[in-house]
């Protein structure tokens, strides 16, 4: 190691220990100023969330309060902490608000997940509990984040979908029930009545089915080979493919019972001379 080396880390030892005689006092009551704040950030936290469970607050926004108020507590003690360790503030927010640009660029992609959470937290087109359907999936919300919403199905499995997804898509709140789409095709000879009165019939008994609203049934097309039947009902989101698969299984049920055929699909030939 070289003279000059030496001198260095001499000029550097005797900095610090300058620092440290000048600062020490102030650092060990910046260092308190600072465990106090992140105790009184914390405390001041639960009791917003507390205030908010009592005036009946959405869980989302009381979050949202009580995780602002936190970090507001901590950045204002930090920036109290800061002078009396000797490192000024101003030019720090210089350098911060300079960085800015390139920073919300970086991080757009990530700006808009949060700016879309403060829109779905401060609309509030659901809420926790509620049923939603977005990019092909739906699921009961279990927590809506400033970044992403957590969705869970009827198999208990957690979804993820980022905050910028639900913002810009068409968003279906159902609420606790979802819409269920069936569809049948009978032979053009059937009796049609006969046939749909079978069906409504039968899936009227089944459970999980809402008994609130009327189950919708009618002719949806003419096919090729069969006059298809639709039926729309409501189903509990949480119980919806066990649900599907007792209503197809139903259809079929109640169309063999009445002696209603399902053709197979059919192609007529004609052999010209």
């Amino acid at each position: 190691m070289g003279q000059e080396e030496l001198d260095q880390m001499s000029n550097l030892y005797n900095m610090l220990v300058t620092y440290m005689v000048t600062y020490s006092f102030q650092i060990f009551g910046a260092m308190v100023v600072l465990v106090l704040g992140v105790f009184v950030g914390r405390r001041v936290s639960d009791l917003v969330l507390v205030l908010c469970a009592k005036k009946s607050l959405d869980i989302t926004l009381s979050r949202l309060f009580a995780s602002a108020a936190r970090i507001a507590i901590i950045v204002f003690v930090v920036l109290i902490a800061l002078p009396k360790m000797g490192i000024q503030v101003t030019p720090f927010m210089a350098a911060v608000g300079a960085l800015g640009l390139d920073a919300g660029l970086a991080v757009q992609g990530l700006l808009s997940n949060y700016g879309a959470g403060l829109r779905i937290i401060f609309t509030r087109p659901f809420v926790n509990g509620g049923i939603i359907r977005v990019k092909g999936v739906f699921g009961v919300v279990k927590e809506v984040h400033l970044a992403f919403t957590l969705l869970s199905n009827e198999d208990d499995e957690l979804i993820i979908i980022l905050n910028k997804h639900i913002a810009s898509e068409i968003l279906y709140n159902s609420q606790t029930d979802t819409i269920l789409e069936l569809a049948v095709g009978v032979a053009y000879d059937s009796d049609l009545d006969t046939a749909m009165k079978a069906i409504s019939s039968k899936l009227a008994a089944i459970d999980g089915l809402s008994n609130e609203r009327a189950i919708q049934i009618g002719i949806d097309e003419f096919g090729d080979s069969s006059i298809n039947i639709a039926a729309r009902a409501w189903a509990k989101t949480q119980s919806f493919h066990k649900i599907r698969f007792a209503s197809d299984q139903a259809i079929k049920e109640a169309l063999s019972e009445a002696s209603i055929v399902i053709p197979f699909l059919q192609h007529e030939m004609r052999v010209l001379s």
